[in-house]
């Protein structure tokens, strides 16, 4: 069945409708992430499969050990993130974010729905179809960069696809359902590998304290995979479920503290809406550190699985209308960085 190109039958309207409304401190509880052993993928993904089902539908937020991600590659592509971040500002607004696109450098450029602030920190997008060589660091300025970003985008993608094909089994899909929608050959490719810097507030006024360094959202697409470094906290979340039975003005959210080795994953819109809402995206924020905690920057990497764009989206219960992935993500982007419509 062939989506309609006219909104708004399938358009992302009811997912920002929910972000405009959770921008509120709430509250803080403890909840349990549960972990998740991925090791000896092929010969155990039935046990995998149920236990990623059970934390996606019960808490939407888990984590991730034994990845195949090897831990000094990680550490590689943060050195490399930071050398980027380090760059002079004018260096840096050479690989500006162009109007609509999602490649290139952005500083505090995104406004979340959820508050109408610009979120306190910088990024780097890697989409890679969309890379020229005016998007890239030359060798001269970063040697070595593309090489590394590139390596850590396939880890990341093969690590997502692992993932989404216990979902699309447990959706009734075929096993590589998610694999052919993200297909890395295709020019339709937006799979994102994003490099995120906020800012350090050793020096910041007591006002400053009072704004988020990400407002409270949740992620466009199917499946994020979040890098953190011990110590560089912050990430809260309040899970999908629970902000549904709580209702937006009284959201009780949950630390995250970054666990060496272990990646943090969460569900995502555009999987909410192909799993016929049986999947709950996760809401998450990163909160001003304390006085009383570490105040530098924060360096996060944050891998998006995003189905290729002309992908269609609908579940197989058929709950929504059919919208390709294409209009789907350009909502949303129009929504975070040009305010809405």
């Amino acid at each position: 069945m062939s989506p309609s190109p006219v909104p708004p039958y399938g358009n992302a309207r009811p997912e920002l409708d929910r972000e405009a409304m959770i921008g509120g401190q709430g509250t803080c509880i403890t909840r349990d992430i549960p972990m998740i052993d991925l090791s000896d993928y092929d010969r155990r993904k039935p046990v995998i499969t149920d236990a990623l089902w059970d934390a996606a539908t019960r808490v939407g937020f888990f984590q991730v050990i034994n990845h195949g991600i090897d831990t000094a590659d990680v550490d590689a592509a943060f050195a490399a993130a930071g050398r980027f971040f380090e760059l002079p500002m004018d260096q840096k607004t050479h690989y500006a974010r162009r109007p609509g696109s999602n490649v290139g450098w952005e500083y505090r450029a995104q406004v979340r729905p959820s508050t109408g602030t610009p979120d306190n920190k910088e990024s780097y997008q890697i989409t890679l179809p969309q890379m020229g060589a005016d998007t890239w660091p030359a060798e001269s300025i970063l040697p070595g960069f593309q090489a590394r970003m590139r390596r850590f985008e396939r880890q990341n993608w093969v690590l997502g696809m692992k993932i989404l094909s216990c979902f699309a089994i447990r959706l009734g899909f075929d096993a590589d359902f998610f694999t052919r929608n993200h297909d890395p050959a295709s020019a339709q490719y937006q799979s994102t590998l994003r490099l995120i810097h906020y800012m350090s507030m050793e020096n910041a006024r007591d006002a400053d304290f009072e704004f988020w360094r990400a407002g409270a959202h949740s992620d466009f697409d199917c499946l994020t995979l979040l890098h953190q470094r011990p110590g560089q906290g912050g990430l809260q979340v309040c899970p999908g479920r629970d902000a549904d039975a709580r209702g937006t003005d009284t959201l009780a959210w949950t630390d995250v503290p970054p666990v060496a080795g272990a990646v943090t994953c969460n569900i995502g819109d555009m999987l909410m809406r192909w799993s016929d809402d049986r999947l709950k995206s996760t809401l998450h924020r990163v909160r001003m550190p304390r006085r009383d905690e570490y105040l530098g920057p924060r360096l996060s990497l944050p891998f998006f699985c995003q189905a290729n764009r002309d992908a269609v989206i609908q579940g197989p219960r058929k709950k929504y209308a059919p919208i390709t992935a294409r209009d789907y993500l350009d909502e949303r982007i129009r929504a975070n960085y040009g305010g809405r419509s």
